[in-house]
């Protein structure tokens, strides 16, 4: 008879997402010694903390769902949006679309940390830093920022930081966006600066340790500030600016009119709207500041055999060394989107740039005359692409007819509306626009520009050699392949970051992303046009509340570390409301991220360090005698459940209970939550908000070091405390400048929990923690593992113990090193331990893969057995000469060991081997003689010689 066949071949979390097979999870148990998954998991997660309801939706097929996404993205309506408020049209070119955003060569990288296999995104952001440093006019910036907001408020910090002046108090344009000030206003509460807003004009100098322009301004004025900035140097204060890369192709730039600062958003470099992200912002600055800049910057260094290497500077400067002493909390930034930005800028040139920016500003211009002919009371006198109208009480009037000609623009006021031309609005719009003004002759050409003389730009600007290329598209495409080739991502190998979740990002989660229906809206379009977003964002929080316990989500923090930053805000809210002001203190384990602290010295709080008991746990008895001591005045504590050491701790219920006996709330780091979906729900074992790390547990990509996603999840208590909007209201301050953070990628995470569905979800979790222990179990005769539960098991990742290894000489790097030469990037080093590897191979890893990395760290150790043994000393080694490059390969060969031992180690692919294409990176040597901008074509002259 027939007997059809079970395989299920639409069955997306078993077939596609998780890794082993079931019969490869059969040997694995085995390895581990576990009967089944159900006995290992109940070996591993304590019964007391599991949840009782399985999580309840089907899950959809990849067809279904991408039927599911059509039918949503129709509910959303785009139309023109000349809205502006610091969000443009943009045109992406075609090449850079399919060879970058839609390319899992450059989307599944991880933050460039190990600069050996990131040279190729590492030389993108050095493009991006210098594109933004020569059109501010700053001879230092960094590799981009979460949004201008959020930009603009890190400046507002680091002007504190440098400035001479003594004064409190910080001065805002008033022509700044409104969600600019927003943000600035949230950061300086708890920080006890107080926040001046004004015309320019009326600055007082004296009174401020710094001030942020905007220019062109909100309502499109541009003007120049040297004066301002003379005045606030005579004060020994400091001078920001927030500006627009485009209108700089045309303009005067800050850096010659006395900036510090300069800040902003690359999104119109390339990089659709999204419903308001992710966009890569920017910050530049002067030569003497660099070491207060927040975020990462890209240097250029030499590499073991002297030559031209690319790395992350100045990171002594960062988080996560810092703690509670960092200058931000900066985590993610907007790498991907910087890349793309860059690319823009390499695919147009400087000419092409200048181009775009001129037929913006004349169409203004023509906009303005026409307008003007009219009878209409045209504003400012000076702009570059934003007027603003006086209708009187026709305002309305005047907005729905736009509307009705598919054109949105803005409100301001009662009696104005807003119009921002964009790389977008061609002749046709423009006879859309004036119509609905009633407007029906042609546009007149526009004779001059619509700035004084003195106000456009004299100086050049991408002169590097990099920005004049060729740009025929055959050229651009083997461009942008090389610099991919020279990378490491997911789409090689897996990448086994303990904390970082390196997981799938299936190829149907990421199809809607570039459609128009979700690319092209503005985040402040009308509710009408935007159901298809709401739609989606409100069956996603469903979704997580289900998933976490917890009663309500801001979607507004766009990274993790944001997600922090505004849990902590909204417990600060939360006590105030209750009259408890004084609770300022915040107890924070010793292994807890680097953000943790750092989040809570932003929100204004007094970080006490917590012990660790010798076996990796949050010590119970210093937490609460420190809760005890800390009395009346405790607002919080910050754990990550499982522990940042990778164990499910029997005592998180206890510790919760011991914060809320003392008055304060209970902030749990979703950063793990990889190994809790389906099992456990936070908000169940007492915990009062989590963020989520979007971008680790529910699958959107690292991007190369961002876009990032932390939507924060609160009981009800919390809700209404919750992050505001000035577009949406709210009783709270906005923590980032679109209501919804960078909205368009929370659709991948909603294609992920559509197509996993809730026990889909819950394997997930099982087989991260079985492919965790299957690694621990092969590696614990050669590798000790640091912690393991109560019962021997480890949770979703597991620590690598290598720290007896430096009494012969092998360093952690070493390993790391070493580890690239096998064709992996290397675990998670020095975190939280210094000196161990942290190993977190998520649920979509194969067996095979998973055995291939085993295989290498074996062959690793008996590498470092011969060193332990004196066979070879640790600097001839191929540990210490690791990472191996196709130039070792070729040169004279005087190793004391062999070119096939050296290049071609247990794990390698032979056909398919990656080669790095650089040796180890010289740390010290970048950080000495500082490069952070392309460095000019000489020396790569000199390089060659």
């Amino acid at each position: 008879m027939f007997t059809p066949t079970s395989y299920d071949t639409y069955d997306f979390a078993n077939r596609r997402h998780i890794g082993p097979s079931p019969s490869e999870m059969a040997e694995m148990l085995k390895a581990v010694g576990a009967r089944d998954l159900d006995a290992l998991i109940d070996e591993t997660v304590p019964k007391s903390i599991r949840q009782e309801t399985p999580l309840s939706w089907a899950p959809l097929t990849e067809y279904g769902l991408l039927q599911k996404m059509e039918e949503v993205a129709k509910k959303n309506r785009v139309m023109v949006s000349l809205i502006g408020q610091g969000y443009y049209g943009t045109v992406t070119p075609p090449a850079i679309q399919r060879n970058i955003l839609e390319n899992p060569a450059w989307y599944t990288a991880y933050t460039p940390y190990q600069p050996e296999i990131a040279q190729g995104r590492l030389e993108a952001l050095l493009n991006f830093q210098t594109m933004v440093s020569d059109l501010t006019g700053l001879p230092v910036a960094n590799a981009s920022l979460l949004d201008e907001a959020t930009a603009a408020a890190e400046a507002m910090a680091m002007a504190q930081r440098v400035a001479k002046s003594k004064a409190t108090a910080f001065f805002v344009d008033e022509n700044c966006h409104p969600q600019t000030i927003g943000v600035i206003e949230t950061r300086a509460q708890p920080l006890g600066i107080e926040v001046i807003v004004g015309a320019p004009e009326d600055l007082e100098a004296e009174k401020v340790f710094g001030a942020i322009f905007q220019y062109p301004g909100t309502y499109g004025h541009v003007r120049d500030f040297t004066a301002q900035c003379e005045a606030l140097h005579a004060a020994k204060a400091v001078a920001v600016v927030a500006t627009d890369l485009l209108a700089l192709c045309l303009l005067k730039e800050p850096g010659a009119m006395g900036a510090d600062i300069a800040v902003g958003s690359a999104q119109r470099f390339g990089v659709p709207m999204g419903y308001g992200g992710p966009h890569a912002a920017f910050m530049s600055c002067t030569d003497g500041m660099k070491r207060a800049m927040p975020g990462r910057i890209v240097g250029v260094s030499i590499d073991s055999h002297g030559n031209r290497a690319y790395r992350l500077s100045l990171q002594t400067r960062e988080q996560h060394i810092r703690r509670e002493k960092a200058t931000s909390n900066v985590c993610t930034a907007q790498a991907l989107l910087a890349v793309m930005a860059s690319f823009y800028a390499v695919f147009h040139g400087p000419k092409g740039l200048r181009s775009i920016a001129e037929r913006v500003h004349f169409t203004t211009v023509q906009v303005a005359e026409a307008l003007k002919a009219a009878g209409a009371i045209v504003e400012p006198d000076a702009f570059f692409d934003t007027i603003t109208v006086k209708v009187g009480v026709g305002q309305q009037g005047i907005l729905a007819a736009a509307r009705h000609r598919g054109i949105n623009l803005r409100k301001v006021g009662r009696d104005r509306v807003g119009i921002s031309i964009d790389e977008a609005t061609d002749a046709a719009i423009v006879t859309r626009l004036l119509d609905a003004f009633g407007i029906t002759e042609a546009a007149p050409e526009a004779s001059a520009p619509g700035v004084p003389e003195a106000l456009l730009r004299e100086s050049e600007y991408l002169t590097h050699p990099v920005f004049h290329m060729n740009r025929a598209e055959s050229e651009m495409m083997r461009y942008m392949r090389r610099l991919s080739d020279r990378d490491l991502a997911l789409d090689r190998a897996m990448i086994p970051l303990g904390s970082c979740t390196m997981k799938l990002n299936a190829a149907a989660e990421m199809m809607p992303l570039t459609w128009p229906e979700f690319g092209s809206l503005h985040p402040f379009v009308p509710l009408d046009q935007a159901q298809g977003y709401h739609e989606a964002i409100t069956d996603l929080t469903g979704k997580l509340c289900e998933i976490t316990g917890y009663d309500a989500f801001s979607m507004q923090p766009n990274s993790g570390a944001q997600g922090e930053y505004a849990g902590l805000l909204t417990i600060a809210a939360y006590h105030r409301a209750n009259g408890d002001d004084q609770r300022d203190i915040c107890l924070i384990p010793m292994s807890a991220h680097g953000t943790n602290p750092a989040s809570a010295h932003m929100a204004g709080m007094k970080v006490v360090v917590v012990n660790s008991a010798p076996n990796g746990d949050v010590d119970l008895e210093d937490f609460e005698a420190k809760a005890r001591e800390a009395g009346d005045r405790l607002a919080a504590c910050m754990i990550t459940y499982p522990s940042t050491h990778g164990v499910f701790e029997e005592t998180v219920r206890k510790i919760c209970d011991i914060t809320h006996d003392h008055g304060g709330q209970v902030y749990l780091d979703g950063a793990n939550m990889n190994a809790l979906v389906g099992l456990v729900k936070p908000g169940e074992i007492g915990s009062d908000v989590s963020h989520l790390n979007l971008h680790k547990t529910f699958a959107i990509p690292h991007g190369g070091g961002g876009p990032g996603m932390g939507p924060i999840g609160v009981k009800a208590h919390l809700a209404p405390f919750l992050p505001g909007h000035p577009e949406t209201g709210g009783e709270e301050g906005p923590v980032s400048a679109a209501p919804y953070g960078s909205a368009s990628i929370l659709l991948i995470s909603w294609a992920y929990v559509l197509m996993m569905g809730g026990e889909g979800l819950t394997q997930a979790t099982r087989v991260a923690i079985l492919n965790a222990n299957y690694i621990a179990a092969r590696l614990k005769s050669a590798y000790p593992i640091l912690f393991m539960g109560n019962r021997g098991r480890v949770a979703h990742e597991c620590i690598l113990d290598t720290r007896k290894f430096a009494e012969v000489g092998v360093t952690v790097d070493d390993i790391a090193k070493r580890l690239i030469d096998n064709g992996f990037h290397a675990p998670t080093m020095s975190w939280p331990v210094a000196g161990t590897l942290m190993v977190e191979p998520t649920e979509s890893e194969t067996k095979a893969e998973i055995d291939r990395f085993i295989a290498a760290m074996l062959a690793i150790r008996d590498e470092i057995a011969t060193v332990e043994a004196g066979e070879i000393a640790p600097e001839d080694s191929p540990l210490r000469h690791a990472p191996h490059t196709v130039e070792d390969l070729v040169a004279d060969w005087d190793r004391k060991y062999t070119r096939e031992q050296g290049c071609f180690p247990a794990g390698a692919f032979r056909v398919d081997k990656y080669w790095p294409p650089v040796g180890r990176v010289d740390n010290v040597y970048g950080d000495r003689n500082l490069i952070c901008i392309c460095p000019p074509v000489e020396s790569y002259a000199d390089a060659a010689e």
